[in-house]
C-alpha cells in the first residue's frame, strides 16, 4: 500500500531528518532526485528556502503534528532545471520511541495543484461575473418559482439582485424576499407573467407601472435553461423620468402654436436689442473716426490762423495765401466730411496694375526683416513661374507688412516667419469654400509658428475693430483692411490657426491675363530732406497733409532738417534706414492699417532711445494706453496751439542731443 499509494509519503528519522523511506508518489513529487539516508536540508534546498523544513525541525522538537491544506510550493530538482509550482495538502505526523521521545516525523499528502488552480480560476470568474453584475446600470435579478398555498409554481422567491435594482425598483434588500410577501395584491399578475416566461421559454419585453413605489419600469424576463431550475432572469430600468418628459413633451406639442408665437416675440424683441446694440457700437466706432478728422481738421485751421496772426506780427505777408489756402481746404473738408456721415462704408480708391508679386515679396524682404527684427527668421517660398495678378501694389505692400508685423507679435519669444506665393486653380467646390468664383487665382501667404489662435477667435479676425492685444498695442483694424482690400480686389483672404502650432494667412488675388510690366529693380529712396542740412533730424508723419505741412513748416523755421511720410509703412522705410534722428513726431491715426503707436514700437527695435511725440485726438487716446507710455514718449492732444508745440519739440530734440552725448561718452 505504501508504495502503491497516489499519496505521497515519506519517513524522516532523528534530528538530522534523514530519509528512511519514500514512496514512488513522493519521489515523483521531487523530480526523482536521490534522497534515501541523506538528510532533507541536504537534498531540499529548494524546501529550505521555503521554510518547509522549519517547520519540520519545529515539529520534531515540539511534538505537535503539523497540517496545511493548499499550501503552495515551488520545486526544482536541479539547479538550472525548471521550477515547478505545485499545491499541496499535507501533515507532519511526529512518531515517538517507547520512551515517549520524538525519533522521527511521518509526512503524507496529496497534490492537489488542479483542484486549487480550477477553484481559482472558478473564484476570479465568480468575481469577474459579480463585478459585472453589480455595475451594470440597468436592476437585474434572478428569480425561482416555488409552490406553495396557491398552486405549483405560484410564487417565488429573489435568489440573487445587483445593486442597480434597489436605484431602479426603490426596493431595498429582495434577495430572499418573496413575492407575495412584497406585494400580495399584484403577486397574481406578476407570477402570471414571468410564469409564462419560465414554462414555454418565450422572452418577454413591457412597461410596467409599479404600484408600491410609483415608479414605471421597462422589463425584459428570458427563462435559464435548463426548464427544469424554474429560474428567470429580469433585466429592467426605471424610465419615469423618461415617461414624464414625454408627456410634458405631448402637453408641449398641444400648445406648440401658442409656445412658438411666445418665443418668436421674444426671440424678435432680443433681436431687436442686438441691434441696437450693434447700431449703438457702430455709432461708437464711427464717432471716433470722425473725432478723429475733426481734430485734424481743427489743428489745421487754428494752426493756420496762429501762422497768419504769427506773420502779421512779424511784418511777413508774402506768403500767408499759403495759409489762407490751408484753412480754407480744411473748412471744405469739414462741410464734405458730414456728406460722408451718409456713406461711411464707402471703400478706398485702389489703384490696380499688372503686377509680379514675387518682385514685390523680393523688394520688401529687407523692410519686413528690419520690422520684425532679429529674433525671427524670415524665409521665403516663391513660386517660379508665378502668374501675374492686377492688384494696387501700393495697398498689397502694406497688407504684406502687416501680416508680418501681426506675426512678429505672435511670436513674442521668436520664432520663423514664411512668406509663401503659388499658383492655385479652383474648382467650383474649392473656389465656394472661400467664397469666391471658380478660376485662376495668385495666392501670398503669411505663416507664423507663433502662439495660434482657437476657432472663436479665428471667426472674428477680420472683424473692424476686434483685437486680442491689450490695449495700446493693436486697434483691430489690420486683418480687417487686409480682408476689405482682398475683396475689394476681386479675391478672399483667409485663415488657418491652431492654438500653439502658429497661423497662415492666405490673400487669393485673380490671375491676370497680361503680363507684368518689367522694371530695373532699384532700391527705395527716401524722401528728400527739408530745410538747413546739419542740423538735427526730425520725421514727421501724418496722413493729413496740411497738418503736416503746418508742423514741417513750423520746425524748418526752428532750424531743423526734416523728414516726412503719410503712412506707417513709409515711416518704416525711413526709420530702417541709417538715416540719424533726434525725434520721431508721428500721429496715432495713420491709413494703411498700422497706428502711430506700433510704427514707433516697430522704431524703437532699432533705434531704443528714440524720443518720440505723439499727437492725437481724444479718440484714439485708447491705442496709447491711456496716457501709460514707454519712457522717451510723449502725447500732444490736437487741437494744440504752435507755441506750446515748439516748446515740447525743442525740450525733446535736447533730451535726444543729451542721451546722445552721454551714450558716446
Amino acid at each position: 500500500m505504501f508504495e502503491q499509494a497516489p499519496t505521497f509519503m515519506a519517513l524522516l528519522r532523528g534530528p538530522e531528518l534523514r530519509f528512511e523511506l519514500a514512496n514512488p508518489s513522493y519521489l515523483k513529487l521531487v523530480g526523482g532526485r536521490d534522497v534515501i539516508g541523506r538528510p532533507i536540508r541536504e537534498t531540499m534546498p529548494d524546501a529550505v528556502e521555503q521554510g518547509f523544513v522549519a517547520i519540520l525541525e519545529q515539529v520534531y522538537r515540539s511534538g505537535r503534528p503539523y497540517t496545511a491544506h493548499g499550501a503552495r510550493i515551488l520545486l526544482q530538482a536541479e539547479a538550472d532545471g525548471p521550477v515547478d509550482e505545485r499545491f499541496l495538502d499535507f501533515v507532519y505526523q511526529p512518531l515517538r520511541g517507547a520512551d515517549g521521545t520524538v525519533t522521527g516525523i511521518f509526512v503524507e499528502g496529496a497534490d492537489v495543484t488542479e483542484r486549487t488552480l480550477a477553484e481559482r480560476a472558478r473564484a476570479e470568474s465568480e468575481a469577474l461575473y459579480k463585478g459585472l453584475f453589480d455595475a451594470i446600470d440597468e436592476g437585474f435579478c434572478i428569480i425561482e418559482f416555488l409552490d406553495g398555498p396557491h398552486g405549483p409554481a405560484s410564487d417565488y422567491v429573489h435568489i440573487s439582485a445587483n445593486a442597480a435594482y434597489e436605484r431602479h425598483a426603490g426596493i431595498a434588500n429582495v434577495v430572499g424576499q418573496r413575492l407575495r410577501e412584497m406585494v400580495p395584491d399584484e403577486a397574481d399578475a406578476w407570477v402570471a407573467r414571468y410564469g409564462e416566461v419560465m414554462r414555454t421559454g418565450k422572452p418577454i419585453r413591457f412597461v410596467q407601472e409599479l404600484v408600491a413605489t410609483g415608479r414605471l419600469l421597462e422589463l425584459a424576463a428570458v427563462r435559464i435553461e435548463p426548464p427544469e431550475r424554474r429560474l428567470v432572469a429580469v433585466l429592467f430600468q426605471d424610465i419615469t423620468a423618461r415617461h414624464r418628459a414625454e408627456q410634458a413633451l405631448a402637453e408641449l406639442n398641444a400648445t406648440l402654436e401658442q409656445e412658438v408665437e411666445r418665443r418668436t416675440a421674444a426671440l424678435m424683441a432680443a433681436e431687436e436689442a442686438l441691434r441696437q446694440a450693434q447700431k449703438m457700437e457702430a455709432v461708437g466706432q464711427l464717432t471716433g473716426g470722425i473725432a478723429h478728422d475733426f481734430n485734424n481738421i481743427l489743428t489745421g485751421i487754428g494752426g493756420s490762423l496762429e501762422m497768419i496772426a504769427s506773420r502779421i506780427a512779424q511784418g511777413r505777408f508774402d506768403d500767408l495765401d499759403r495759409f489762407l489756402s490751408g484753412a480754407s481746404a480744411a473748412t471744405r473738408r469739414a462741410a464734405s466730411l458730414t456728406q460722408r456721415l451718409l456713406a461711411f462704408s464707402r471703400r478706398q480708391t485702389l489703384d490696380p496694375k499688372a503686377l509680379d508679386i514675387n518682385v514685390l515679396v523680393d523688394e520688401m524682404l529687407d523692410l519686413v526683416s528690419r520690422s520684425v527684427g532679429p529674433a525671427i527668421a524670415i524665409e521665403t517660398a516663391c513660386a517660379s513661374g508665378l502668374w501675374t495678378t492686377h492688384v494696387d501694389a501700393g495697398q498689397l505692400e502694406n497688407a504684406l507688412l502687416n501680416l508680418c508685423i501681426n506675426a512678429r507679435d505672435a511670436m513674442p519669444d521668436g520664432g520663423r516667419l514664411t512668406i509663401a506665393t503659388a499658383n492655385s486653380s479652383l474648382d467650383a467646390a474649392a473656389a465656394g469654400e472661400r467664397g469666391l468664383p471658380p478660376g485662376d487665382y495668385v495666392t501670398l501667404s503669411v505663416t507664423d509658428t507663433g502662439t495660434g489662435m482657437p476657432p472663436e477667435i479665428v471667426s472674428r479676425a477680420f472683424d473692424p475693430f476686434f483685437t486680442t492685444k491689450p490695449i495700446g498695442q493693436g486697434t483691430g483694424l489690420g486683418l480687417s483692411m487686409v480682408y476689405g482690400f482682398a475683396g475689394q480686389s476681386g479675391g478672399a483672404a483667409r485663415i488657418r490657426s491652431q492654438p500653439g502650432t502658429g497661423t497662415t494667412i492666405c490673400i487669393f488675388l485673380p490671375r491676370h491675363a497680361g503680363e507684368a510690366p518689367r522694371a530695373e529693380a532699384a532700391s527705395p529712396s527716401l524722401p528728400p530732406a527739408a530745410g538747413a542740412p546739419g542740423g538735427e533730424t526730425i520725421l514727421v508723419v501724418d496722413d493729413e497733409p496740411l497738418v503736416r505741412m503746418l508742423v514741417v513748416d513750423e520746425l524748418l523755421e526752428l532750424g531743423y532738417t526734416v523728414l516726412e511720410a503719410g503712412d506707417g509703412a513709409s515711416a518704416l522705410k525711413i526709420l530702417n534706414s541709417p538715416q540719424p534722428l533726434s525725434l520721431l513726431i508721428t500721429d496715432v491715426g495713420l491709413p494703411g492699417g498700422m497706428n502711430g503707436r506700433q510704427v514707433a514700437d516697430a522704431a524703437r527695435i532699432a533705434r531704443p532711445n528714440l524720443q518720440v511725440l505723439f499727437i492725437t485726438g481724444f479718440a484714439e487716446n485708447a491705442v496709447l494706453n491711456h496716457g501709460h507710455l514707454d519712457g522717451g514718449m510723449h502725447v500732444m492732444t490736437k487741437p494744440f496751439q504752435i507755441d506750446v508745440f515748439t516748446r515740447r519739440v525743442k525740450d525733446l530734440v535736447a533730451a535726444a542731443e543729451t542721451g546722445r552725448s552721454e551714450a558716446e561718452e
